[in-house]
């Protein structure tokens, strides 16, 4: 049996929806946290000074997009053909999209500058949840999940987005009726429940 041990900071961040497809998976892992003053004694143990950092035994796997692949493939929530998967990769790499604009306000020192950053998130976020309905409709068959009416890493992702986009703007999902639903049943899945009600609980 596979030994599996993610490490990242004690934070939701890039390594959250690795998590989030182990608790879909029911899949028990070492899911070591560092808090940031600790990082430093530990960065030359990765193989790029960066995480999340997987290592599945033995094996050390680096970027969270591919460790969220890896893992969504290892335990069947990457769609259930080449084309579902096509499809669901679609649906992440939109997503992605709009994590830089996130990350920028996360580094962002200047009170004021993050103002102005945090203001021009909020203008462009309407077109990156319009593109989200836009895939949901074409890929989800008439249900609450993108792809293939079923559950996949798609859903978890954009799930935990949404708990940043929230953070921002509380009304920011309001007038996006398919992709609040998307969220509700995501956090209804008995596993995923399980893990929102007793995870650790971070800011961001």
């Amino acid at each position: 049996m596979s030994i599996y041990r993610l490490y990242y900071f004690n934070a939701r961040g890039r390594a959250e929806i690795s998590r989030l497809i182990f608790a879909a998976a029911g899949q028990k892992f070492e899911d070591i946290r560092y808090e940031f003053n600790e990082w430093p004694a530990h960065k030359s143990e990765t193989p790029l000074g960066q995480l999340p950092l997987l290592e599945v035994d033995g094996v050390k796997l680096v970027q969270s997009a591919t460790i969220a692949r890896f893992l969504a493939r290892k335990f069947h929530l990457a769609g259930r053909d080449i084309l579902e998967q096509a499809k669901v990769e679609a649906v992440t790499d939109t997503i992605s999209d709009v994590i830089p604009e996130i990350m920028s306000i996360r580094r962002e020192q200047n009170e004021s500058k993050k103002q102005q950053l945090l203001q021009k998130f909020s203008d462009n976020l309407p077109k990156y949840l319009q593109n989200l309905e836009i895939l949901a409709g074409l890929y989800s068959n008439g249900g609450c999940f993108f792809v293939g009416n079923h559950l996949t890493w798609a859903d978890l992702f954009f799930y935990d987005l949404g708990e940043t986009i929230l953070q921002c703007d509380r009304h920011s999902l309001n007038t996006y009726p398919w992709l609040k639903q998307n969220r509700s049943e995501v956090a209804k899945q008995p596993r995923i429940a399980e893990y929102l009600k007793n995870g650790p609980k971070t800011p961001f």
